[in-house]
């Protein structure tokens, strides 16, 4: 048997797990292919941190650092499904779960002061935030819209808001004290171990990392976002938001960025709460209340403190959102704003979402606003801005004659920012920071004051070659030009032109148009030719890959999720990634009110597909070959035919878009020219068909109603699956395959 890992991980892709695998398992099975599991949910990940401490019969596997060294196998093939990347709100909301669930775990300590606490804290840590992808990623990243997918979009175009040439919506950042101009980076020439020690003005010092071990031709980088700088520009904007009388909204990654970004977030609630701070700043303080989790975290833990405190606190808040602009909305109903919680508002998919709806977001009212959208540190806002400039002079961009930008993304071995958690510091005291080699000398130097947040991150010179190479290749393949959007006034991407510049001569590019272009200027030649219904590919670092494959996917398909995206690992396996999870959690509350799930699984369809031809191709497994082939053209006839799930209770919704592609993935199968695998799926192909009346009424027949699944992080897999195979019929015709 052939081995493919399938993810179990969280919320609404769990769930459609539940009702998907048992037909890929029932599918694969036929053609000596094993799907086998792995739990990696928030949840899972948490236990496994406290493995060794907990009971037996409480104890995970720890599945993640499993596949960690999986990724490494030249044999590995995973399937990769959204996962939670938590902020404290989240991973504090799932450690109470677990807790009420009888898992003996320690809360989570905001101040940890003794030993056992701050081994706790250490643990919760390693799991919040962007835990996954930088383990799994020994590869760099290939994402582009699938041609079946850019062709039905092309032919059912969705829906796109009107941009005015009076729109007053713009984009807000720092000019300087920022992350950007800040920058500093050094070239290493030898194998090394570094030290990260902050020096204090009275020259006390403190090792801040103790141990970071990096390779010759590694690239090692300093910044620091100045405090005082940040204040002073968040208070400068919510005056400007609130004089032009447009929305105010923040749009940062805390889940991705899980040190920094958080920080930056809580410094714009007490920047919008002024008074509150300042009168209740002590009170909050001493209860365990971050600004830093937001707005909605400080209203949510009003009963630690006293009557008379909480009732202040919330004659605060209101004072804070009458005298300030209106704050842009997570759910007007509700009066969830931008400020609640950090990981509501993730700039990768809030920004492509307000520039697709025509520059507006939601306001308190409940209707559609100009905004002004604070990006504050200043090394991609660019993109954004210029995106909004190009739609106020030409209008929104027509999904049915727009080019494609598929993307290949530098993001192996924890490349660059997003591999910065470990070395991302909030200042204990006014000083310098020092990135030291093993001998005591100072590779980098930032001075700093209390308060501000020192970063630096590392990129490893193999995966820069792979990236490259990868670059040419796909653009030789696709007979795309390719732009490399690397700024050579900012300190990292000058390193990375020297490499990208000696690594192209390497490779054949006769006849490819490859170009080097600063992430404004790249924009604008991007979004020309996009208008010019023209396709480039972009060629970026990290961030800007998750920036740009939310973006571009969001204009021309209307959701990430519809992306192919692949990471061909360095050592020769393959990982394949399944698109965004973001609106995960208003899916399964929609499921839990009304048992209908709106999560759209073509994501997964897509990477099996690819996974399946990845393993056809490295195994000599023809079935496997077949199945991939014949899954395509079902997916394809799934879009033709409107078979994707509706967003409305009563419709067919995601069981009965798995059961659609069962049935045209057999009706492939049993038309395909393997007489074999033909004799094995037609009979299959024929009672899904026959059976369609009776299967879409046990599967649209149980909507409308609350069901029980268990929990949020950690539900019941029995519940769960009873909920996401509610037809009898389809599981028995399924169910035969997997016992043949």
């Amino acid at each position: 048997m052939s081995r493919i890992i399938y993810t179990r991980t969280d919320e609404a892709p769990m769930l459609a797990t539940a009702s998907l695998l048992p037909i890929i398992d029932g599918f694969t099975d036929q053609a000596g292919v094993e799907v086998q599991t792995r739990d990696i949910s928030l949840a899972s990940r948490i236990l496994a941190a406290f493995a060794d401490v907990l009971p037996e019969d409480q104890k995970v596997h720890d599945a993640l650092g499993e596949l960690g060294q999986l990724v490494k196998d030249p044999s590995a093939i995973i399937i990769k499904l959204p996962n939670i990347s938590a902020s404290v709100p989240q991973l504090t909301a799932a450690i109470r779960e677990l807790q009420a669930d009888g898992y003996d775990l320690p809360d989570y300590p905001s101040s940890p002061t003794t030993d056992e606490e701050k081994d706790a804290r250490a643990r919760y840590d390693a799991v919040k935030g962007s835990a996954v992808n930088p383990v799994l990623r020994e590869g760099n990243s290939d994402r582009r819209a699938p041609q079946a997918v850019k062709n039905f979009a092309k032919a059912h175009p969705h829906s796109m808001g009107e941009w005015s040439a009076e729109s007053r919506t713009s984009v807000a950042t720092m000019d300087g004290s920022d992350f950007r101009s800040n920058e500093t980076s050094h070239v290493l020439e030898k194998d090394d171990t570094l030290t990260i020690v902050h020096v204090a003005a009275d020259g006390t010092e403190t090792v801040l990392k103790e141990s970071l071990p990096v390779l010759v031709g590694e690239i090692i980088d300093s910044t620091v976002m100045d405090a005082a700088a940040l204040d002073q520009f968040l208070t400068e904007q919510i005056a400007e938001a609130k004089k032009r009388g447009v929305l105010f909204s923040l749009h940062l990654k805390a889940t991705m960025m899980k040190v920094s970004d958080p920080i930056l977030f809580g410094h714009t609630v007490r920047a919008f709460f002024p008074a509150l701070f300042e009168e209740c700043g002590d009170a909050l303080q001493k209860a365990g209340l971050s600004a830093n989790n937001g707005l909605g975290g400080i209203l949510g833990g009003l009963d630690q403190l006293d009557d008379a405190t909480a009732q202040r606190v919330c004659d605060l808040v209101q004072q804070g959102l009458e005298e300030g602009p209106e704050l842009a909305m997570v759910d007007s109903d509700k009066g969830i704003t931008n400020l609640h919680v950090p990981s509501d508002v993730i700039v990768d998919a809030s920004m492509p979402a307000m520039i697709r709806a025509g520059g507006t977001m939601w306001g308190p009212d409940g209707t559609e606003k100009d905004t002004l959208a604070v990006l504050p540190d200043s090394s991609y806002a660019g993109v954004y801005q210029a995106t909004v400039e190009d739609c106020r002079t030409h209008g929104a961009f027509d999904p049915a004659t727009m080019g494609t930008v598929p993307n290949v993304g530098l993001m192996a071995q924890k490349a660059e920012e997003y591999g910065s958690h470990d070395k991302t510091f909030e200042i204990a005291s006014d000083g310098a920071v020092e990135i030291r080699t093993a001998a005591g000398d100072v590779l980098l130097r930032q001075e700093v004051r209390t308060g501000d947040v020192f970063r630096s991150c590392q990129t490893k010179d193999a995966p820069i070659r792979d990236w490259v190479q990868l670059a040419v290749r796909r653009s030789r393949e696709s007979g795309m030009p390719a732009v490399f959007w690397l700024d050579d006034s900012r300190a990292h991407d000058r390193a990375l032109i020297e490499k990208v510049t000696a690594y192209l001569a390497e490779e054949d590019t006769d006849g490819l148009d490859i170009r080097i272009l600063d992430p404004v200027s790249a924009t604008q030649h991007t979004l020309d030719r996009v208008r010019r219904g023209e396709d480039t590919i972009s060629v970026t670092g990290n961030v800007l890959r998750d920036y740009l494959t939310d973006l571009f996917p969001i204009m021309e398909l209307g959701t990430s999720a519809k992306m192919l995206s692949v990471v061909p690992l360095m050592n020769g396996g393959g990982l394949f990634e399944t698109g965004a999870g973001g609106s995960a959690p208003k899916h399964v509350q929609q499921l839990v009110e009304e048992n209908h799930l709106r999560w759209d699984s073509l994501g997964e369809f897509l990477a099996l597909a690819e996974a399946l031809r990845h393993l056809a191709r490295t195994t000599d497994n023809e079935r496997a070959r077949i199945l991939a082939d014949a899954l395509d053209r079902a997916t394809e006839t799934l879009l033709n035919e409107g078979r994707s799930p509706s967003r409305t209770t009563g419709e067919d919704d995601n069981r009965a878009s798995h059961f659609y592609l069962a049935m045209f993935w057999a009706e492939e199968l049993g038309r395909q020219d393997d007489a074999e695998v033909a004799a094995l799926f037609q009979p299959i192909a024929e009672k899904l068909r026959a059976g369609e009346e009776m299967i879409l009424n046990e599967l649209n027949s149980v909507q409308d109603s609350a069901v029980d699944i268990k929990g949020y992080y950690f539900p019941d897999q029995d519940a769960v699956s009873a909920v996401m195979r509610p037809s009898t019929t389809l599981n028995t015709i399924i169910d035969a395959l997997r016992t043949r």
